[in-house]
């Protein structure tokens, strides 16, 4: 019976571990300091792993990103702010590792370009909208010297 149970808290937990977090965040790079290792998490769950791109580097296994998880937790301890810890990355690897750009300088182009995108769409549409519910002219039929001289032009006379 003991096996049984053994063996089926086996295949739960292998079951349910999709489903925790996959962090590659070593044992010897947790900090002593609760509150410290919280914050170094927080920041890191903030910053892309410039290799993977598409994960944090919290997440990531790249040797890059180990770096960058040891210099945050190193400027944690020398007491930097999360602001100045995420500055100073930033100012080593530029705005493409942060997974929320700011909305400054250059950046504010491309925060703005979506909803002003959304409002020009919204005008086309009701534009041709309003278009399509107006009925057309009617085109009057040619007088007999219009047809006459329209059939004219087509023999090339």
């Amino acid at each position: 019976m003991r096996q049984l149970w053994t063996r089926l808290a086996l295949v739960l937990a292998l079951a349910l571990a999709p489903l925790t977090p996959a962090l590659a965040v070593q044992p010897d790079e947790v900090l002593e300091d609760a509150g410290l290792e919280s914050r170094a998490r927080q920041i890191s769950q903030q910053l892309r792993c410039p290799v993977c791109q598409g994960e944090n580097i919290d997440e990531s296994n790249a040797p890059i990103s180990r770096d960058l998880r040891l210099f945050v937790r190193e400027r944690l301890v020398a007491g930097d702010s999360n602001d100045e810890v995420i500055d100073n990355v930033v100012d080593r690897f530029g705005e493409f590792v942060l997974f929320d750009p700011r909305a400054t300088g250059s950046n504010l182009i491309l925060w703005m370009a979506g909803p002003l995108m959304a409002v020009l769409a919204t005008l086309a549409a009701a534009r041709f909208l309003r278009a399509r519910n107006h009925p057309t002219p009617e085109v009057a039929a040619l007088d007999p010297a219009e047809a006459k001289r329209l059939d004219e032009i087509m023999r090339g006379n």
